[in-house]
């Protein structure tokens, strides 16, 4: 796990806003003699990171906690492997859009150069835009197996999500990840219209923190695709717990990449498929 970066983390867009995540909208019921409501929605702006002045990517988010999402995003594409790298954040809110400029070390910032060279960037659904096999099917670092957390510490997940949405409960339409720690306890949770960008926002979340995701687990809400078990095994979590169903790729890798996965179905006691039962 590495260490936070060197920007100020004191405060968070969750104090300060920079625009509202929960927007209110009015609405006329159709066919119901134009009955007038109001409606808090799900909010998406545009952000286009840059990085020492190169454009990036532009991702839709929700306008919050938008320093975790650099900094997960930035960790978990591969652009850098190590928080320090990271000097600065810097975020500019526009009308419908957030720009984000990155201040990255001099020798990150070559590295970032040299992979952006022929290399295709990814979008919502994590392989737009890849034109490569090794582009898709990156090889990840290699580590030791973690231990799997105590059954108990599972018992309930839905419910530690329901009791830290917040944004959910105001707008839905909303992926949530948690953090849960060694002892159990639900440290940090992070919402986004983008299942990528919850499960970014979260790992970014504990780096700027100092919390490891290797000391407990990450739970996800949403299908647990190929993307998330990358970014999951590129954080250093030991964990990764899902709503959701993997699908087929996602459990060779995480088998491949000693990543505990389990599904937490519905109805029914959790079902481990990695490392194999």
């Amino acid at each position: 796990m590495t260490s936070p970066p060197r920007h100020d983390a004191g405060q968070e867009p969750a104090d300060l806003p920079l625009n509202d995540p929960s927007p209110r909208f009015d609405y006329r019921e159709y066919g119901a003699d134009g009955a007038i409501g109001e409606q808090a929605l799900a909010a998406e702006v545009a952000v286009a990171i840059s990085y020492n002045g190169i454009n990036h990517a532009v991702m839709m988010a929700t306008p919050e906690h938008l320093e975790d999402f650099v900094t997960g995003f930035t960790l978990t594409a591969g652009l850098v492997d190590d928080a320090r790298a990271l000097y600065d954040i810097e975020l500019t809110p526009l009308e419908d859009a957030v720009e984000a400029a990155v201040t990255l070390s001099s020798r990150a910032f070559a590295g970032f150069k040299q992979q952006r060279r022929g290399q295709a960037g990814t979008g919502g659904c994590g392989l737009c835009g890849v034109e490569a096999l090794d582009q898709a099917l990156p090889p990840l670092p290699e580590r030791a197996r973690s231990p799997l957390p105590p059954p108990e510490h599972l018992e309930a997940l839905r419910k530690r999500f329901e009791a830290t949405q917040r944004l959910a409960r105001h707008s839905g339409a909303m992926h949530a990840a948690i953090y849960v720690d060694g002892a159990g306890e639900t440290r940090l949770c992070r919402e986004d219209i983008g299942r990528h960008n919850a499960l970014d926002k979260l790992i970014g979340a504990c780096v700027r923190r100092g919390l490891d995701p290797a000391d407990g687990f990450l739970a996800i809400t949403s299908r647990c695709g190929l993307e998330l078990i990358h970014k999951a095994v590129r954080a250093g979590a030991g964990t990764l717990v899902s709503l959701s169903a993997p699908s087929s790729l996602s459990v060779r890798q995480a088998r491949r990449s000693a990543l505990n996965l389990i599904h937490q179905p519905r109805q029914g006691a959790p079902r481990l498929y990695s490392p194999t039962p």
